[in-house]
């Protein structure tokens, strides 16, 4: 039977960033495969760092019935007049205990509802062994246009990457 959960989800404020930033160190750390980012390079920025990138980005959450984020995921928009017509779908990340219960599911909803009203395309990068991460964004339309094979390095394991995207026209 599938777990319940009866989650809200709402964009993120800097008045969040101490609960981002708590989740989203613990997805660079437990998955340093499955973000271009890494743990080492975010665990010593500053609490205004993290406010910040809520602040620039449009950041959603996915809160459990107990109050805590289950979920994160970010829309980044570029600047240039030229770029900002494709938005890029960044950080998603659900905790395991909110795994299963289409938190994912809607969390990526809210994002794409958002972006629809912003962008005419997002694209993504996943690892191509995050079977379940493909299998939910081709769920939502996402197709797969490029591989980038040793997109990252850890240490010294090389790492591709899947790049999808979705048109909204």
């Amino acid at each position: 039977m599938p777990k319940t959960l009866a989650p809200l989800f709402r964009r993120l404020t800097p008045a969040d960033a101490e609960a981002f930033r708590a989740i989203r160190l613990e997805g660079l750390q437990r998955y340093p495969a499955s973000f271009g980012a890494s743990y080492d390079d975010e665990h010593t920025q500053a609490l205004e760092w993290f406010r910040a990138r809520i602040a620039d980005h449009a950041v959603f959450g996915g809160y459990a019935s107990d109050g805590t984020l289950a979920g994160v995921a970010g829309l980044l928009v570029p600047p240039g007049a030229k770029l900002r017509h494709k938005g890029m779908l960044w950080g998603m990340y659900v905790r395991e205990s909110a795994r299963g219960t289409g938190l994912a599911q809607a969390l990526l909803d809210c994002v794409l509802a958002h972006a629809r009203g912003v962008v005419g395309e997002i694209k993504l990068e996943v690892a191509p062994d995050n079977f379940a991460a493909i299998k939910l964004y081709a769920a939502a339309g996402f197709v797969e246009y490029a591989r980038e094979p040793r997109a990252l390095k850890i240490g010294g394991t090389y790492h591709d990457s899947v790049f999808m995207t979705l048109r909204f026209e």
